[in-house]
């Protein structure tokens, strides 16, 4: 067969495209969110951490989770607590912030290392075929990742789109404003989504499949 193989390679790459449109399409549509409730999202954030905190807790009592990944775990989910500080104005180069980012890929590495840890010694164990590993599953894994690991620093990032159109109060930073005293003030996940649109109509400009606007 040819020509099927390369109806899949097609579908797939056409499912790759819609998927990240959805995504980001998703991302922007939270962000919206965050914009018009701010006061929910910074109090649903604040309940969220201190939630996690309390599974992971649970999680070393009960089903014997490493005392030393799990202390990462809560200390980390502290340093993001400390962003709520001025949420949603946090700034890119505050200290905190990049502790936060640093703090989100050593837990991914650490936990992804004792769940590979425990598979390989799981597996060496087995004296015949027929016996079960004493694993969790691919299911387990992946929601310990996504809820405990990924969920609250995720948030944090949709949220940064937040101070488009947050009123100053005292105290808190003010916005930046253009040459008419509006507030232009521009989110994260904007940003983003509007530059790689923006780079992908400069790129079909340039390869002649879009036309430049006229100009008089």
């Amino acid at each position: 067969m040819w020509i099927l193989p390369l109806v899949g390679y097609l579908g797939s790459v056409l499912g790759f495209c819609f998927l990240t449109l959805a995504i980001a399409s998703g991302l922007y549509y939270l962000s919206e969110l965050v914009e018009e409730h701010t006061v929910i999202a910074k109090r649903l954030l604040t309940r969220l951490i201190y939630i996690i905190i309390g599974i992971q807790s649970v999680l070393w009592l009960v089903d014997g989770l490493p005392l030393l990944l799990t202390l990462l775990g809560v200390g980390s989910h502290f340093v993001y607590l400390g962003n709520m500080r001025r949420f949603p104005f946090v700034r890119l180069t505050d200290p905190l912030f990049l502790a936060s980012c640093v703090l989100v890929l050593v837990n991914h590495y650490f936990w992804f290392r004792h769940f590979s840890d425990a598979q390989q010694r799981s597996y060496s164990r087995l004296s015949s075929m027929y016996d079960q590993p004493d694993i969790p599953s691919f299911t387990e894994i992946a929601s310990f990742f996504g809820i405990c690991v990924w969920l609250i620093p995720f948030a944090l990032f949709v949220s940064l789109s937040a101070s488009d159109n947050v009123l100053p109060t005292i105290g808190s930073e003010q916005p930046s404003r253009d040459d008419g005293g509006k507030n232009k003030r521009q989110g994260m996940v904007k940003v983003i989504v509007d530059y790689v649109l923006s780079g992908i109509g400069e790129v079909s400009r340039l390869a002649g499949w879009k036309k430049p606007e006229e100009r008089f």
